[in-house]
Parts: C-alpha cells; sequence; structure tokens
C-alpha cells in the first residue's frame, strides 16, 4: 500500500534550504550532544572506582566501535536509500528498504551477541595482564555486547525517522536514552537506593537498558507518526537487491567507522608501552572530542536525507546549497572545540579526577590533537556527502589513508622517541593528509556526479 503523502512533496525538496538544514540538524544536535554527555558522565563516574576501571572501559572502545560502525553504517544506507527512493516518488521501494532494514538490524545485534560470549576474554588479554583491568573489561565488554538488540533497534528506528525528515522525533529518543543513561550510573556503579553496588558491570547494566528504552521509543514512534513508510514484518523475506544498495552505501561506512577501531586498538597498544595512564588519556580524550563531534555527526545526519531527497529529484541547486551550509556550519563547531581543548585542558581532564601524571600527559595531549580540529569539519561534511551520493567508497579510501596509512605508522614512528608526547602530533598530520584528499574526491565527484544532477529530467521535459 502506496503512503498517504504520495500526491504531497515532502519538505526537503521545498522548504528554504538554510532553514530545512536547521531544522531538521538541530534536533539531532542536541540530542547527539545529549549523548556526548552520558558518554562523559558514564566515564566520570568509573573514573571514581580508580584509574584502572576507567583504563579497562577505554580499552573496550574498539569493540564498542566496531558495534557502531555496523549499526550507523547499516543506517546510513537505509537512510540513503529510503530518501532517495521517496525522492523519487517510490514508495513501494521505500517501505521495502524500511523492512530489510529491520531484518539487518537482528543480524548485527546476533553477530555480537556471539563477540560478548566468546570474544571478549581473549580481546582483553590482547591488550593487557593487568588482573584488575582484565576482571573490569570483561565483566563491562561481555554486558554491553550481549545486550545490544536495544542499539541496533534505536539505529533502526530512528534512521526510518530521519529518512522522512522526523528528526525531532529521534531528539525525544536519543534524550530519553540518554537521560536515563545518567540517571541510573551512579545507581548501578555504586549502589543505591537499594541497588546492589556493581562497579564497572553498572555502568554496562546502565547503558544498556537506556539504549533498549530509547530503541523501544522509536519503534512505537516511527508505528504512529511514519505515515510516509510502512514497515511490513508479516510475511517478510529478505530482499537481496534492496540489501545490496543498502550496502552499496553501507559497507563503505561501516569499513570507514570500523578501521577507526582497528587503530584505536593500535594507539592502545602503542601508549600501553608507555604506561596505563597514556591510555586512560586516550580514553578521556576520546570521551572529551564526542562533545564537540557529536554535534557535527548530528549535522551530517540532517544533511544526508536532504541530500539524498534532492539527488533524487534532481535538484542541484538545492543540493549544492546544503553541503556549502553544513561545511560552514561544521567549521564553526570544529573551532569553538578547538578554543576550550585549547583554554581548559586540565580543567577537562580533572572531571575523570585525573592525577598529577594523568595531567603532565593529558594537557599536552589535548592541545596537540585538537590542532586537527580546525580541518576535521570540512573532511567530515565532504565525506558525509559521498556517502549520501552512492559514493561511500570515496570516504573510505580518506578513512583508510588517514587513520592505517597516516596516523598509525607516524604515531608508532615518533613513540619510538620514547617521548608520549610526539605520539600525540601524529593526529593533526593525519588530519592534513585527509584534507588533500577529501578536497580531490570533492573536485571529483562534482564533475562526475553533482555537476550532471537534473539534466535528465530536463531532457524527459523538453522531448
Amino acid at each position: 500500500m502506496e503512503a498517504t503523502a504520495t500526491t504531497k512533496e515532502n519538505k526537503m525538496g521545498i522548504m528554504p534550504v538554510n532553514q530545512l538544514l536547521i531544522s531538521m540538524s538541530l534536533p539531532m544536535m542536541i540530542s547527539m550532544l545529549v549523548q556526548a554527555l552520558y558518554n562523559i558522565v558514564d566515564s566520570i563516574f568509573v573514573s571514581r572506582i580508580n584509574e584502572n576501571a576507567l583504563t579497562a572501559v577505554s580499552l573496550a572502545f574498539p569493540i564498542q566501535t566496531l558495534m557502531i560502525a555496523l549499526g550507523a553504517g547499516t543506517g546510513v544506507g537505509i537512510n540513503a536509500l529510503l530518501s532517495r527512493s521517496l525522492g523519487e516518488k517510490d514508495y513501494e521501494k521505500a517501505n521495502k528498504s524500511a523492512a530489510n532494514g529491520v531484518f539487518l538490524a537482528v543480524v548485527n545485534y546476533v553477530i555480537f551477541l556471539l563477540v560478548g560470549v566468546f570474544v571478549t576474554g581473549p580481546f582483553y588479554l590482547s591488550q593487557t595482564k593487568d588482573a584488575q583491568i582484565l576482571e573490569y573489561g570483561k565483566a563491562y565488554l561481555t554486558i554491553v555486547c550481549c545486550c545490544s538488540f536495544g542499539i541496533y533497534a534505536q539505529f533502526v528506528y530512528e534512521r526510518l525517522l530521519q529518512s522522512t525528515g522526523k528528526t525531532f522525533y529521534t531528539m525525544i529518543t536519543q534524550g530519553a536514552g540518554a537521560i536515563i543513561n545518567i540517571i541510573l550510573d551512579p545507581i548501578f556503579i555504586f549502589g543505591y537506593f537499594g541497588v546492589p553496588r556493581m562497579g564497572v558491570a553498572g555502568a554496562a547494566v546502565a547503558t544498556v537498558i537506556g539504549q533498549i528504552i530509547a530503541g523501544t521509543i522509536a519503534l512505537i514512534i516511527n508505528e504512529k507518526k511514519n505515515t510516509e513508510i510502512k514497515v511490513q514484518i508479516r510475511g517478510f523475506r529478505p530482499d537481496f537487491s534492496i540489501i545490496k544498495q543498502i550496502y552499496q552505501v553501507g559497507i563503505p561506512s561501516i569499513i570507514m567507522q570500523a578501521i577507526g577501531s582497528v587503530m584505536t586498538y593500535g594507539m592502545n597498544k602503542i601508549l600501553l608501552g608507555f604506561t596505563n595512564t597514556a591510555a586512560a588519556v586516550f580514553g578521556a580524550y576520546f570521551k572529551l572530542q564526542s562533545f564537540i563531534f557529536m554535534p557535527v555527526f548530528g549535522l551530517n545526519n540532517g544533511m544526508v536525507p536532504i541530500v539524498a531527497y534532492n539527488y533524487g529529484a534532481g535538484k542541484k541547486d538545492r543540493l549544492i546549497k546544503t553541503v556549502k551550509l553544513s561545511i560552514f556550519y561544521a567549521i564553526c563547531l570544529m573551532f569553538v572545540g578547538f578554543v576550550v581543548f585549547q583554554v581548559f585542558p586540565a580543567q577537562l581532564l580533572l572531571m575523570f579526577d585525573a592525577s598529577e601524571t594523568m595531567l603532565a600527559i593529558g594537557v599536552p595531549a589535548l592541545r596537540i590533537i585538537s590542532c586537527s580540529f580546525l580541518l576535521a569539519g570540512f573532511c567530515i561534511i565532504c565525506g558525509t556527502m559521498f556517502q549520501a551520493l552512492g559514493n561511500g567508497v570515496y570516504s573510505m579510501v580518506v578513512s583508510i589513508a588517514r587513520q592505517l596509512v597516516v596516523l598509525l605508522p607516524v604515531a608508532y614512528l615518533l613513540s619510538l622517541t620514547g617521548n608520549v608526547t610526539y605520539v600525540w602530533l601524529a593526529f593533526p598530520i593525519a588530519e592534513l593528509m585527509s584534507l588533500g584528499l577529501s578536497v580531490f574526491f570533492l573536485v571529483r565527484i562534482y564533475n562526475k556526479v553533482i555537476k550532471h544532477i537534473g539534466t535528465e529530467i530536463a531532457a524527459q521535459r523538453s522531448t
């Protein structure tokens, strides 16, 4: 059955671009900020146990990055295909894309259920022999993986809302999950209100409860409010043609984010060669930088359906204006982050109960790494635009070059100096390379794709 709005133009094709971008991105940016806040609060509470607890949670990051990579990458593919199908007025394909997206979320969960059962122990042993870190880490990561059905439900149902322009509702789902997590963190970690003290495991329990509630709310909102698409579960069979189209966009995104997991694992190995504290600093940095990067990712999530919709509708000028405005806003956000990291590095680290040793390592680390922020905003928007236009392989190449070809080898070579401060220089060096490649691919995709958008539709109208 076709959506009721088949004859009505979606707002992504008619609303003034700046107003549209802000209206779609702002709710996502707010919800992403709340998510970043709970990531930071999570680690702040954990750091109050001891530094090894913070290190254990930090070492879990590569697996959690893989989990997010699979869910978010699949979501990017669903979002782009759905928005493009709506722009082309192909509502049957949009509905099939939604149903297959739900199926893929179930498959993703099963994968990480197996990871939680069989991989978490060997994963931690490959990084450290510290008995306390091993105990903390295995307990934390096993719970996060085995109960990841909540985050995968959240991923897919929020992307269905985003693809039809209903980003305000995703602010509700993500905000609810994050606030619940923040409330439950101290209760489960330290054992308040009659709840047994669970330590690091309590942080994991609070996280998955927040994800499950957010995923449930997103499902309910889709059923009640998302009238442009209909998810048919009864009689469903996977459509491998649709799945292929989802992953044509999604796989480069998955690989791109999974590479981040490899980079984080490699950096942890390099930093643990100096001291456990250096790895704790790196973990604290990742939590702090999420407060800067998450709003940009929220901007991304608002931009993708606009770009994909207007690509499908053949509206080149609207697409170009969306990308230009997104780049401007992203650069502004990243500049604010750069200033904060330069001026207040010690205060940021003290939120994690930083010792004198952690401050000595962490203050120069934050100042050096944040120099890369000045270039990152442009590169992030370009990478997301490549994905929205079905050229996610460009984003993948930039990410591989940045993190595996440049960042990790340079970090390793700088570690040979014996001074951990030099290791952080690998981040701005890698971002410079990323900028050059992003500009190259931007020019290429403009000449091959963007310049020709709408010409086929114009030709058809003239005949």
